[in-house]
């Protein structure tokens, strides 16, 4: 089988970007807790370009990357889509035994850039019959990330109002299509005016762009004054300090990533004087992913697909389209050319 994988660099660059390698590898043979799954699609995720830049923990060369992936199940025929969140079962809080957690595309696991991959039974499921191999390899680490913090953190309800920042990002507009479905009247962020019409076309009630000076005064006027709910992947001092004024008494922050900034100094009194709630949340539970699938198919919700590239010899490009930040939805890397002959038409 051929396979993208992560390898050691000739001579060190700066930035530091490690290469691809399309490689020829044996099929893998699965175990009596396995199953053989036959890729069809795939998705890139940001998690992707880090660990090429070294900025993820533990990264071995050799690994198979890609996360997300949708294919049919050898064993079975059955169309099935994969669980990337490996040793994580029930526990709302957190991992059970965090030492043994991980995600797909990183050694000790396998990785979805690839025409076959071998993977514990518990980590397939149906995909929801209304999406295609490419538009369900879209779904799972973004659609997890983001049902885990719209729903079990931020227990978004019918009504509430929910501002979602940097939509354009597959979990941000998971996180949107999500709250939408719920009844959330649903706030947008972006520093790209086409992508908060977009969001707007979607369900989303408005937006502003965050790179504008007052951006924050005319949200405070958009959203009446109230907002129940702020998630947010960026992080960043001034950005925190205005969400913190946004939220309402008993507020909910959910913070699943720092883009902008790993660190920031927060004025506490803002939090506790409006008895606010900050949450942090990466990934989820098994528990977590078949909710979100179940959900899915029963709002109909539909990825976004951005850009699909055909075979995995083409993967390096989605790689610098994702460099650029240019994509409103998902990154789909389509490996076999024949998509979908027994589901749905994209």
């Amino acid at each position: 089988m051929q396979a993208l994988a992560l390898a050691k660099p000739e001579t060190s660059t700066s930035p530091k970007y490690d290469p691809l390698e399309l490689k020829t590898l044996p099929v893998p043979a699965p175990n009596a807790s396995e199953t053989l799954v036959r890729l069809h699609a795939a998705a890139l995720n940001h998690r992707d370009v880090f660990i090429r830049q070294g900025l993820y923990p533990k990264i071995k060369y050799g690994s198979i990357l890609g996360s997300d992936g949708a294919g049919v199940e050898v064993e079975t025929g059955n169309r099935v889509l994969i669980n990337p969140s490996m040793n994580w079962v029930s526990d709302p809080r957190g991992p059970e035994q965090p030492e043994k957690y991980g995600m797909l595309g990183l050694l000790p696991f396998p990785g979805t850039f690839a025409e076959y991959i071998c993977i514990p039974k518990t980590q397939v499921h149906p995909i929801p019959v209304h999406l295609t191999f490419t538009q369900a390899a879209a779904l799972p680490l973004a659609g997890l990330t983001a049902w885990r913090a719209t729903m079990t953190k931020g227990q978004v309800q019918p009504n509430s109002t929910v501002l979602i920042t940097g939509v354009g990002g597959g979990v941000a507009l998971f996180a949107m299509q999500f709250a939408v479905a719920a009844g959330a009247k649903v706030f947008v962020t972006s520093s790209d005016p086409a992508k908060i019409e977009k969001a707007i076309e979607m369900g989303a009630m408005g937006g502003v762009n965050y790179r504008e000076e007052n951006w924050a005064k005319t949200l405070l006027t958009l959203t009446g004054g109230r907002v129940d709910t702020v998630i947010d992947s960026a992080g960043g001092e001034a950005s925190l300090a205005a969400y913190l004024k946004l939220l309402c008494v008993g507020g909910k922050l959910v913070t699943y990533g720092a883009t902008v900034s790993p660190t920031a100094s927060l004025l506490l009194p803002n939090v506790f004087l409006k008895q606010i709630s900050i949450l942090g949340t990466t990934m989820g539970n098994q528990d977590e992913f078949k909710a979100m699938l179940e959900f899915v198919q029963r709002h109909r919700i539909v990825p976004v697909v951005s850009n699909v590239w055909e075979g995995l010899s083409e993967g390096e490009g989605a790689f610098e389209f994702m460099r650029k930040a240019k994509q409103f939805g998902k990154l789909v890397i389509r490996i076999r050319p024949d998509d979908d002959s027994n589901g749905p038409k994209l």
